[in-house]
């Protein structure tokens, strides 16, 4: 009997992870969904695929993976058995059984994620997790100024890590903007696009902060964006402020 493909869409806290990616002897995102499966199916090992790598300490609330089962389980039946072995830290959200076509990396056209930040003078304990805390003032309007320069198709070689294995750093932004959270305050920070590289939104929101608390000057994004030098832009921010909050795999639902 041929194998069930299942795609499943997923949230977690990064907190106690050293990210998606399983790596020996570390507790990994992709290793514990894998050691579930292996009690599910009776000890075969069964691969999983996600969307993107999040990096360790970055949190999920739409990651999407897909693998290959070895019989046929009910939608709702592997969404309860997961969430039964899996841990409290992973909730599986969505079951779907595909088509063996279904790549959740490959055919992804693009994410949305949400970068948090705790902006109150002293640090909230009950986002510290959850928020990078930036206790200086910023101005709303100069921020908003800034992201609109990140909005459209550039080389973000600038925002990129020096560790990035993407030789085209070519990526569109379809949406670069801001909100405050009215309940706690925090600046929720929404890029939108077909792609991102390694440590792209970490690096821009160090360099957002330093335009937005006034110790860059807004026109210094479009500057380093020509420049296609990481010296130029700001500093890696923390990976606790990140969470992927959306794949989406029809071109037209985000752009």
């Amino acid at each position: 009997m041929d194998k069930i493909r299942y795609k499943m869409k997923l949230a977690y806290d990064g907190t106690n992870f050293s990210g998606f990616q399983v790596q020996p002897n570390k507790r990994t995102v992709q290793g514990e969904i894998e050691k579930a499966l292996s009690k599910m199916s009776k000890e075969e090992f069964i691969r999983i695929k996600g969307a993107g790598r999040t990096d360790a300490g970055v949190h999920a609330r739409g990651q999407i993976i897909h693998f290959d089962y070895p019989r046929y389980i009910p939608e709702d039946g592997m969404l309860r058995a997961l969430n039964a072995l899996g841990p409290e830290d992973i909730v599986f959200l969505e079951s779907d059984i595909v088509d063996h076509t279904f790549h959740s990396q490959y055919l992804a056209k693009g994410k949305m994620y949400h970068y948090r930040v705790d902006n109150h003078s002293l640090k909230d304990p009950f986002t510290r997790f959850y928020a990078h805390h930036h206790p200086f003032d910023i101005d709303l309007k100069r921020t908003q100024k800034a992201l609109a320069f990140l909005e459209g198709t550039h080389d973000f070689t600038s925002f990129a890590s020096a560790h990035s294995d993407k030789e085209d750093k070519t990526r569109t932004i379809y949406e670069a903007s801001v909100a405050i959270d009215e309940k706690t305050e925090e600046w929720i920070f929404t890029f939108r696009g077909n792609g991102f590289l390694y440590n792209m939104i970490r690096i821009i929101m160090g360099t957002i902060l330093q335009v937005a608390d006034g110790r860059r000057p807004v026109e210094d994004i479009k500057k380093i964006l020509e420049a296609k030098d990481r010296t130029t832009a700001g500093p890696t921010v923390e990976a606790k402020g990140l969470c992927m909050m959306e794949v989406y795999y029809d071109e037209d639902a985000f752009k």
